[in-house]
This record gives structure tokens, C-alpha cells and sequence, in this order.
């Protein structure tokens, strides 16, 4: 069996392709910065795991993902290789995510998001926001979503 599930921060928001072709898919690469249940001489420490999703998954990492925001993935660890230009071997090992979701509310994310933006990410709009710290849907999008 392989499942991983993995909690953590955002390091950069998700970049997102579209393969070539008729039928093109969204594709999201993002890097989650993972701590470490134990600390390293009194300081703590993260593992950088990164992160592949396809299809619906990358679009709404794409749409509601940002630097910073704690999100929860679940899926399989998948390994592979290439030769880069120099033509030396490289080995890759992502996690190919079958769900994603948030990890906090949205205004303990917000504090997050907020330092992310002065460092020159993009923060979610106010309009977005409810009363009770989750995200309005806007209407007309319920096919769009990940879930049901």
C-alpha cells in the first residue's frame, strides 16, 4: 500500500500548466513545508515535500491556494528519474495528491496569507470571506468543485 498524509504550509503559491493536446489538464506542482514532531537543539525543523496534483485538484489548488495557508493532503509517493542537460541522472520523488483540503480557518490563515502578501504574494480577496471564517462559493461554479 502507499498513502501519505501530509499537513503543512504553503512555501510559495501552486504553479500551474496545462498539458499540450485536445482534452489539456491542469497540472499543479506546490511545495509543503512539513514540521518536524521533534526539534533539532531546541529549534524546529520542516521537511519540503513536493507536491503534484492533476485535473480538478490543480485547478482548485490554482483558484484558493496561496503562500503561507495550512492545507492537509492525502495521496501516493511516487518516484522517478530523468537526465538533465549536463547529462547527469536525477532521481524525483513527489506525492501525486488525491485530496487537498484547508487545514485552518480562514482568519488564522489570513495572519499567514498577510505576511506572505508583504512579501509579494497575492492575498484572497475580502469578498470571499463569511462571518463564520469560511469561503463563499460563488454560485454557478458547483461542477467545478472538488467535491460533492
Amino acid at each position: 500500500m502507499n498513502k501519505v498524509i501530509l499537513m503543512g504550509r504553503l512555501t510559495r503559491d501552486p504553479e500551474v500548466r496545462y498539458s499540450a493536446g485536445e482534452n489539456s489538464m491542469a497540472i499543479a506542482r506546490y511545495t509543503l513545508a512539513v514540521d518536524r514532531r521533534f526539534k533539532r537543539d531546541g529549534e524546529a525543523t520542516a521537511d519540503f515535500i513536493s507536491c503534484v496534483a492533476f485535473g480538478r485538484q490543480a485547478e482548485f489548488a490554482e483558484r484558493y491556494f496561496r503562500q503561507g495557508i495550512r492545507i492537509v493532503v492525502s495521496g501516493r509517493i511516487q518516484t522517478g528519474s530523468y537526465t538533465n542537460r549536463d547529462g547527469n541522472k536525477v532521481y524525483t520523488t513527489d506525492v501525486v495528491v488525491e485530496e487537498q483540503e484547508f487545514a485552518e480557518s480562514k482568519s488564522v490563515s489570513d495572519s499567514h496569507v498577510g505576511q506572505a502578501a508583504s512579501m509579494g504574494a497575492p492575498a484572497p480577496t475580502p469578498s470571499m470571506a463569511s462571518a463564520d471564517g469560511f469561503m463563499n462559493i460563488p454560485d454557478g461554479i458547483d461542477e467545478e468543485l472538488p467535491f460533492s
